[in-house]
């Protein structure tokens, strides 16, 4: 019984977790856009870039290191 529960639970707390940190991204992204004076458009252009420039990602590829999306 407890295991059945445990899998009612979880995947709730996951999904919590999940929205959390995506309103935590787009918190820093809005305060990245007031700070430099840009578009959020531009924000996400520049965390893509700084990414390539690090060699974290590979545009295009579809074989790259990372997926497109990527959840912990």
């Amino acid at each position: 019984m407890a295991g059945v529960l445990e899998q009612l639970i979880r995947p709730q707390q996951k999904t919590i977790y999940q929205d959390q940190k995506a309103m935590e991204l787009e918190a820093a992204k809005e305060i990245l856009a007031e700070v430099f004076r840009i578009r959020l458009s531009e924000v996400d252009e520049m965390i893509r870039c700084r990414f390539e420039a690090e060699g974290m990602i590979s545009v295009g590829s579809e074989d790259g290191l990372w997926p497109q999306e990527f959840w912990i």
